[in-house]
């Protein structure tokens, strides 16, 4: 097995760093089948088919290492009773009902975020709204495709969704009124970097139980100098300011602070308490890996600090549980319902299949990070979906069609990646992930759901 490396000499030293690598190391795949692994003592054995968890005796511990070893896993999974029909196999899914759209209303955007996907808004063309005719079409494109007694959600996005408050309002309210008339429940989402969001924001958000993101990238002058205003000025007492009638209304809307980890913004445990004190429903962590220009990009070194981070929040979260105490570590609630459910999928989300973004001018994209993409088309809310892009685009993103994943044990827990970091960089956070998995399912199997 090759060795990971530790961190630069001139990076600062972290008290969970050792875990970070041992979880990283120890994660590596040995078969794709079965992951066996250690913590605290307690062996530990991952089922790939189904995504089965278990606890191991030592005598069953060496029977599984020997089996990994010798490539007999096929054997000892049948002598075990567990060698069950593949949950997954190689056929994408076909005329996949529509359940979920983002729409880009706003392709533009008041702060000069360096790293941003949509380039700061406008996705690498002219700055645009969409208009109210687009967005209804959407809407109405979105309720008839939704089966009487289902659900479906819209969620709205930007640039700055606020920029174009008045489709975003009128949009909502025609959702409402077309899902009474055909007997299905609505629900909404916006991500928002909050520096519009005015209190009869939170009124309407709260009213139409929106599930609001505010995008915050650390405190203070750390969030200031990753996401200034185009003018160069700090954004973060503006939108803490915003945020709080928000944060004091939250009964049928959830507002969630998401945090983009780049090599500026590291201190994860310390945004976290403060986020949570502040009153957010909850916060989560995403490490920015595929940036139009290439800044603020996480390497090898910042994402073993980050997993070091990670592990922090996550021995937090345990502690906090043991007591009976809610923690609300996004990253560490999504582990625990995943592993829980006994998740097994062979795609990252639904990212082309049940959900896909709507540009400005109405066209169709696997997702709200492919607007204006030819790699993630996928037809317009005139012509509708083109079955042979979405088809193809399923065939291709299928996870036994990415490699090395299909000989990875994390491949039905993870799904091959973001789409849209692996085609425009690759997988570069390979070790990360399945070093953050294993580490969740060690909790998982302590604490419990």
């Amino acid at each position: 097995m090759t060795s990971i490396p530790l961190i630069n000499a001139d990076q600062p030293d972290h008290p969970h760093l050792p875990d970070a690598l041992h979880h990283m190391q120890q994660s590596r795949p040995r078969s794709s089948q079965l992951h066996l692994w250690r913590d605290q003592e307690q062996a530990h054995l991952l089922v790939v088919n189904g995504s089965q968890l278990f606890d191991l005796t030592p005598a069953l511990e060496q029977q599984i290492l020997q089996a990994i070893e010798t490539g007999t896993e096929n054997e000892l999974l049948a002598r075990l009773g567990l060698d069950g029909t593949p949950m997954i196999n190689d056929e994408p899914p076909e005329a996949m009902p529509i359940h979920a759209f983002s729409l880009a209303i706003a392709q533009k955007c008041n702060l000069g975020c360096t790293y941003c996907y949509a380039q700061q808004g406008e996705f690498g063309g002219p700055a645009k709204n969409m208009s109210l005719a687009t967005a209804l079409q959407a809407v109405d494109t979105l309720v008839e495709q939704t089966p009487v007694g289902g659900k479906f959600n819209l969620a709205f996005m930007g640039g700055e969704p606020l920029v174009n408050r008045s489709v975003l309002y009128a949009a909502t309210e025609h959702a409402v009124q077309q899902a009474k008339v055909r007997g299905v429940t609505p629900s909404f989402s916006i991500t928002t970097n909050g520096t519009l969001v005015t209190e009869q924001d939170a009124d309407f958000f709260e009213q139409h139980g929106f599930a609001v993101t505010i995008s915050l990238d650390g405190i203070g002058e750390t969030h200031d100098k990753l996401r200034p205003t185009k003018g160069g000025k700090g954004s973060f007492e503006r939108i803490m300011k915003n945020v709080r009638p928000l944060l004091s209304e939250q009964r049928n809307m959830q507002v969630t602070a998401r945090v983009t980890v780049t090599p500026q913004n590291l201190g994860l445990r310390a945004m976290l308490d403060q986020f949570l004190a502040e009153g957010f429903h909850s916060v989560g962590f995403s490490p920015m890996l595929n940036a139009p220009n290439g800044q603020g990009e996480m390497g090898r070194d910042e994402l073993q600090l980050m997993l070091a981070e990670m592990i922090d929040c996550g021995r937090e979260f345990e502690r906090q549980t043991r007591q009976g105490k809610r923690y609300a570590f996004a990253n560490m609630l999504n582990a625990m319902r995943e592993i829980g459910k006994g998740t097994h999928r062979p795609y990252p989300c639904g990212a082309g299949a049940g959900y896909m973004g709507v540009s400005a001018e109405g066209d169709l994209f696997a997702c709200h990070r492919f607007v204006d993409d030819d790699a993630g088309a996928m037809g317009n809310l005139e012509l509708g979906i083109d079955a042979t892009q979405q088809n193809d685009w399923l065939k291709d993103r299928h996870v036994h069609q990415q490699n090395p994943c299909n000989q990875c044990w994390a491949k039905y827990l993870c799904g091959g990646g973001c789409h849209h970091e692996v085609i425009g960089k690759g997988r570069l956070a390979c070790d990360y992930v399945r070093g953050w998995l294993e580490f969740c399912m060690g909790v998982y199997l302590r604490v419990g759901s």
